[in-house]
Formats: C-alpha cells, sequence, structure tokens
C-alpha cells in the first residue's frame, strides 16, 4: 500500500501500553461486509448501516472500494448529487480520486490523502477518478465514511479540509511493530490533523504478522474495527476476522487487536480502519443524499435541492448536470452517495 509511511518506524513516537488496571473491551461481534453497486457502477463492500441501531452511531455507512485492478475505462466515479446534514470522509489507500464541489472547494485526492467534505445545510459535489486513470487503468483502494451532525449541527455551513497524506500523525505500537496513521481524534494523548464537529477519532494501522496493537480509547466512544486486508484477531478472548469484516466492540478501557504470524502473499500485513466516537443518540432519517432528524427535514431539504438551495454545479462542471436528476431519482429511499 503506498499510504503514508516511515523511514524509520523505531524512531516514530509510540503509543504507551495500557496498565494492568485497564480493562480491554472484548470483541462483541464480527460481521461481514454485504457487496453492492454505487455511483456510475462501481462496486463497494459496506459493513453499515445494517447493525443494530445505534451501534455504529455517530457513523453513518462505510464502505470500501477494492482493492481493484481496473482496466482501461473501467474506472467509475459518482458524478454531481447533493447532501445535507452529515460529513463525507474520503481516504485513499491506493489510486486517486478528483472531488469538486457548489462552494469551489474540491482537489486531487490520492496515495494516503482525505478529503473531509462537511455537508452541513447543504452541498453539490462529485467524486470520479482522474482522466488519466480512466484512460490507462490501474490499482484503486479506498473508503469513504459518512459521519452524522448532530441536530444543532446540520445547518453548519459547508466546509472542506484537504489532509494531505503526509499531514498525518505518524505513531507506532508500544513495540515498534504496528504503524498508525491517525487521521483524526485523539490516540495515546496523540492528536491527528482532521477537524471534526462530531468527537470521533479515525486511523489507518498497519500490522506487521504476529505484532499487536494495544491502544487506550475513550469509555464515552464505541469502537469499531475494520479489516482493509489481511487476516488477525480482535480483543484478548482472539476471536478471529480478516478483510472486509468488522469488529465491534463492547465496554472497556483499550483496544487489543494483533495480526496472525501467516498472511497471504497478496496481503502480507494486517491492515485496519480503527474508529469510534460519542454517539448523538438522536433520530436519524436516511434519504438518499439526505441524512436528517425527521421526515419534514428530508421533504424540505429534496425542495431546497431543486430550487437550488444547496448550490450550483460551477460553470466549468456544467457537462455533468444532465445527470444530477437522474441521480437522486436511483437514490430515493437509499444511501448513495
Amino acid at each position: 500500500m503506498p499510504a503514508i509511511t516511515a523511514e524509520n518506524q523505531l524512531a516514530l513516537p509510540r503509543i504507551e501500553r495500557p496498565g494492568p488496571e485497564s480493562r480491554p473491551r472484548p470483541a462483541w461481534l464480527v460481521t461481514t461486509a454485504r457487496t453492492q453497486l454505487e455511483g456510475e457502477g462501481f462496486q463497494v463492500r459496506r459493513p453499515f448501516p445494517g447493525l443494530e441501531v445505534g451501534i455504529a452511531d455517530p457513523f453513518l455507512l462505510l464502505d470500501h472500494i477494492g482493492a481493484v485492478e481496473y482496466a482501461p475505462g473501467e474506472a467509475k466515479g459518482a458524478p454531481w448529487h447533493p447532501h445535507r446534514g452529515f460529513e463525507t470522509v474520503t481516504y485513499m489507500i491506493d489510486g486517486a480520486l478528483e472531488h469538486h464541489d457548489s462552494t469551489g472547494g474540491g482537489g486531487y485526492i490520492a496515495d494516503g490523502a482525505t478529503q473531509w467534505m462537511t455537508a452541513g445545510a447543504g452541498i453539490l459535489h462529485d467524486e470520479v477518478p482522474p482522466a488519466w486513470l480512466v484512460q490507462k487503468g490501474g490499482l484503486f483502494h479506498g473508503v469513504q465514511l459518512w459521519v452524522n451532525l448532530p441536530a444543532s449541527m446540520k445547518w453548519s455551513p459547508p466546509r472542506y479540509q484537504d489532509i494531505g497524506a503526509r499531514a498525518v500523525t505518524l505513531l507506532a505500537s508500544f513495540d515498534g511493530g504496528a504503524l498508525v496513521r491517525l487521521i483524526a481524534g485523539e490516540l495515546g494523548g496523540h492528536r491527528g490533523p482532521g477537524v471534526t464537529f462530531t468527537p470521533i477519532t479515525l486511523a489507518h494501522v498497519t500490522l506487521a504478522p504476529g505484532t499487536r496493537l494495544e491502544t487506550p480509547w475513550r469509555r464515552d466512544f464505541n469502537a469499531l474495527v475494520y479489516a482493509l486486508n489481511g487476516r488477525g484477531r480482535a480483543g484478548e478472548e482472539r476471536r478471529p476476522f480478516g478483510e472486509g469484516q468488522l469488529v465491534v466492540f463492547g465496554n472497556g478501557d483499550h483496544l487489543v487487536v494483533e495480526a496472525d504470524e501467516l498472511q497471504d502473499a497478496r496481503s502480507p500485513n494486517l491492515d485496519v480502519l480503527v474508529l469510534g466516537g460519542r454517539p448523538i443518540r438522536e433520530p436519524v432519517v436516511f434519504h438518499g443524499p439526505f441524512v436528517m432528524n425527521s421526515r419534514e427535514e428530508i421533504v424540505q431539504a429534496i425542495r431546497d435541492y431543486h430550487a437550488g438551495r444547496m448550490g450550483h454545479i460551477p460553470p466549468t462542471r456544467m457537462d455533468f448536470s444532465h445527470l444530477v436528476g437522474e441521480h437522486i431519482d436511483q437514490d430515493r429511499g437509499g444511501t448513495r452517495r
């Protein structure tokens, strides 16, 4: 994986091993992501939604895209569409995406970079592979996470954060065997660069075969670990999990994740997303690209979108404007981005 690494992992700041008084969180549930098509027809693995209501709160959706080797002409994206009421976090591990939005924000997301878009009161955007990737093909691997906003913040002005790969906080496990890329939130006294409305922690961790990550975890946060590739075990009970599976942890003071001694040749390490946040515990009403607290607010969102109150596609991007109506029609009742 070309996501940011360290020349000397042993020289990185360490996450201190929790003390004997710290209680490990049990690996309560392991669930396998379901596969479906998104956007213009690209395949994703989605571990949630689909869990029991509230388990993933404040997270709404996690899409794992790839790893896939696209042939020339195969790469696809998500054309112009609206959002309201939450944040999208797009993390590119391999390959690239171009993002544009109605506020003039956007950029190039590649090889360890993160694009953090707060839709808030409403925004239009697209996410498409660059022309060179469409023409030549190539490896593509990334994730998109939807983070809910509490009712008091759903009407915040749209905001865009470009978190370059080199801005990510690099850490090592207590024994130096696991590389931690802290994107947002706090871990073991260290902070990531992402600025969040909803208190969360998000990290990409690479564990070499046979190594172990033990990290303190806030008691008021839930805790999830999703395997991007490789095989490992979670919790002190060493519950097995692997690529495309999500581990849901119970209550406690710290997390334990370890990589199996033997890994597949195509995935020499265990790579996981470690994420959690403080649950919002408010009603959630999904309607395609809108996530609000009531059906009435969803109806208002649809009206505001059609009235142009969520912004307009910049003139330089108008080639895609005919797709917007089709996209939202497809989205009704679903969870497309």
